[in-house]
């Protein structure tokens, strides 16, 4: 890992152990490679390649009927299709790039208004919305190894989405693992442990590999992989050890004091991301 800073929240218990779960990361893929692909900088199966780590196998269906008939794409209670025809689809549709959307009840920019894209967004904590085709996707898990991605409509307007420098992004995360850590210390809540830093890199080499395309802007790298750091620390700060679980207002105030940080994670990978494609598929 190598930045100092960045693995300085301390509050990490001797129990700890990295989740099963893979962390989020196939939503950003996808946003990057399917923008680069529409824009001719990447071949299909490059796209098909980069998405492979996230799951043993993706299929893709359609939310709805309609959805369905304008997509060419398997709607409900058919089986689903390959992501080829995911690609083809959004090849045929409004040409656009994709916005990455990280939404959490209390923090949903990037969203369109209400309706089934914004609903299943939210529940999954991730999605990739390509305005111009009036279409949002959004994968999740549905059996062992199998994630499934699901083409949902997005009516028209859809506001423009927040623009914040990468720059910007990137010096409030780093000032927000300082500050985090000096609130979680004041608090007493955070202890100090050898082999911390150890631990969190063994946890960050269990994260599915990220590949990009060729061009991939070397700043939104650099963010990503921080981003990526932090939130392995962050999960490591949020477990208690055996035994020593703390206070109900410990755990409060605990929480309060890392939620900002989660929303520097949140904004620092959308930025980077937005940045990519930027690259790949330039707008006015």
């Amino acid at each position: 890992m190598g930045r100092g800073p960045l693995v300085s929240l301390v509050d990490v218990p001797s129990s700890w152990s990295a989740p099963q779960a893979p962390p989020p990361g196939s939503s950003a893929t996808f946003a990057v490679w399917a923008s680069a692909w529409l824009a001719g900088s990447a071949a299909p199966d490059d796209v098909l390649d980069a998405l492979a780590p996230w799951a043993d196998a993706h299929d893709v269906i359609a939310a709805d009927d309609d959805t369905a008939g304008l997509t060419d794409l398997p709607g409900p209670g058919r089986p689903g299709t390959s992501l080829t025809f995911l690609l083809a689809a959004l090849r045929r549709a409004p040409r656009g790039a994709g916005r990455l959307v990280l939404p959490v009840p209390g923090d949903i920019r990037g969203l369109p208004g209400p309706g089934p894209f914004t609903s299943a967004a939210i529940a999954a904590a991730e999605g990739v919305l390509f305005a111009e085709a009036g279409l949002g996707i959004v994968p999740s898990p549905v059996a062992d190894g199998v994630l499934r991605w699901t083409v949902l409509p997005v009516p028209a307007p859809v506001p423009p989405a927040e623009y914040v420098p990468l720059s910007e992004a990137e010096r409030d995360l780093r000032g927000q693992v300082r500050e985090s850590t000096s609130i979680l210390t004041d608090l007493g809540v955070a202890r100090h442990r050898p082999g911390v830093r150890e631990e969190i890199a063994a946890a960050l080499r269990r994260r599915p590999a990220s590949h990009w395309p060729a061009g991939m802007p070397a700043p939104a790298l650099r963010v990503l992989q921080q981003a990526d750091e932090v939130e392995a620390i962050l999960a490591a700060a949020s477990v208690d050890e055996p035994g020593g679980a703390l206070s109900a207002s410990a755990a409060t105030a605990r929480r309060e004091a890392l939620r900002p940080l989660e929303t520097a994670v949140r904004i620092a990978r959308r930025a980077a991301v937005a940045e990519a494609v930027r690259t790949y598929a330039p707008t006015p």
